[in-house]
């Protein structure tokens, strides 16, 4: 690993910005855990050589702005058995990610300045950046407002109750009112929990074949429906800009289309999908494959196409992992008794790759945004997603083209629960540096 100060020079990639547009062969000069500059190998020879740089030889690589995943599951404190802070982050980075925004569904709830204090200690062992995102109301009960100041100082970047969403139209309101006047956004797991219980896939026919209960693609988009008119509401009290509702992992095209009416109302609503809802469906459960379990559901096959026509025409702003990892054995259970969720750190560039760049033609510019640039942007993570000089030195080295397997039994994850075991996609993270540090070699 190389020291945190060690002048770091990646040569001879092709390095793509999205901040600044830029995409050619340009040699970055890394200092003192910044990006120091960014030039034409001839102009940057020097400057390299008087700082005694280690020199990274990035021919036939992409060179970005290290990924930044707004929704992971951590499982610390509490479910350590599950993964910790440490395991997470590292296969964090073997995908890619130099930040990862951590969601408060721990035990205890991280409703406290104290809890998020804990997570950031240097004893927690991240290999990257950790940005805590705070419970938006006590325990996640959905009943009284956390202290939201002392949370966003305490290092949050946002606050949602995730799995128990928030239903109440009063809470609701108040918790889009006070993270405004503290500069949060608001993220809502869209789902209206009332009319999902006892469900465990998407409603359709292969849910009546399989003799499960499905979960309606209305419970997803009134949830965001009912959501988009309290912002309405409060924006008229506040300011439009000051309101931001971000709507976690999106799955259905109704929820899809009422965002996108929000944003042209000039409302401030973003959302992100994770790869599996853009890349498999329901049919993926097959034989009840648990790995194939998550919330929200694997939707129907024209669902699967609105994600990936929303991440085309940038109504979704952003690609999150919902990483949520899982022991072997609470997944090997009858369907509707396994918990929700799959791993994703590492797949997530690949499957992105796959689908978005080489099957659907989406510029490498474009992908390399919604995984860092844009993310970055959502939750104000300044410093990241960027390569501008100044910026924190997180970036990635890829190999865009490269076929590779995925492995879950080598996952650096402590769990394996993944639905991609055995997939071959293209794209493959050679090289991932944290503020000037390799934190993840290939080699």
């Amino acid at each position: 690993m190389i020291p945190t100060h060690e002048a770091v020079l990646i040569r001879g990639g092709r390095v793509i910005d999205p901040s600044q547009k830029l995409d050619a062969e340009r040699d970055v000069l890394l200092r003192d855990g910044h990006v120091a500059l960014i030039d034409t190998p001839k102009k940057l020879e020097s400057a390299a050589r008087s700082a005694g740089a280690k020199i990274i030889d990035a021919k036939g690589l992409i060179v970005a702005p290290g990924f930044v995943d707004i929704h992971v599951h951590l499982r610390e404190p509490g479910q350590a058995y599950k993964e910790t802070i440490a395991t997470g982050t590292a296969a964090a980075a073997a995908g890619g990610f130099t930040a990862v925004c951590a969601m408060p569904n721990t035990i205890p709830v991280n409703d406290s300045p104290e809890t998020t204090r804990w997570m950031l200690a240097p004893e927690r062992g991240a290999h990257v950046r950790v940005f805590p995102i705070g419970a938006a109301t006590r325990g996640s009960m959905g009943e009284t407002l956390t202290d939201y100041s002392a949370l966003k100082a305490a290092g949050v970047v946002a606050v949602t109750d995730d799995g128990k969403p928030i239903l109440g139209d009063a809470i609701m309101h108040q918790a889009l009112s006070a993270a405004a006047r503290v500069g949060l956004p608001v993220i809502q797991h869209a789902e209206d929990t009332r009319l999902t219980v006892g469900c465990s896939m998407n409603a359709g026919a292969l849910a009546f074949r399989l003799g499960l209960r499905g979960m309606t693609v209305e419970a997803e988009s009134g949830l965001i429906e009912r959501d988009i008119r309290l912002v309405q509401q409060v924006a008229k009290a506040v300011g439009e800009s000051r309101v931001h509702l971000h709507v976690a992992h999106i799955s259905t095209a109704k929820a899809l289309n009422a965002v996108r009416s929000a944003r042209r109302s000039g409302l401030h609503v973003t959302c992100e999908v994770t790869p599996h809802h853009f890349t498999l469906t329901e049919e993926e459960i097959g034989d009840y494959n648990t790995n194939a379990k998550m919330n929200p559901p694997l939707r129907a096959a024209a669902d699967r196409e609105a994600m990936i026509e929303g991440l085309l025409d940038g109504t979704i702003d952003a690609i999150a992992t919902d990483h949520a990892p899982h022991a072997t054995h609470e997944k090997q259970q009858e369907f509707e008794r396994a918990p929700n969720g799959i791993t994703g750190l590492e797949t997530s560039l690949g499957l992105s790759l796959t689908q978005l760049h080489i099957a659907r033609g989406a510029s490498l510019s474009r992908v390399i945004a919604l995984l860092s640039t844009e993310p970055a942007r959502i939750l104000s993570l300044r410093g990241r997603g960027s390569l501008t000089v100044g910026s924190a030195a997180d970036v990635v080295l890829f190999d865009a083209e490269e076929k590779w397997q995925y492995n879950a039994t080598a996952s650096l994850s402590k769990s394996k629960n993944s639905p991609f075991d055995g997939h071959t996609m293209r794209g493959r993270v050679h090289t991932t540096i944290y503020e000037g540090r390799i934190v993840y070699s290939a080699k």
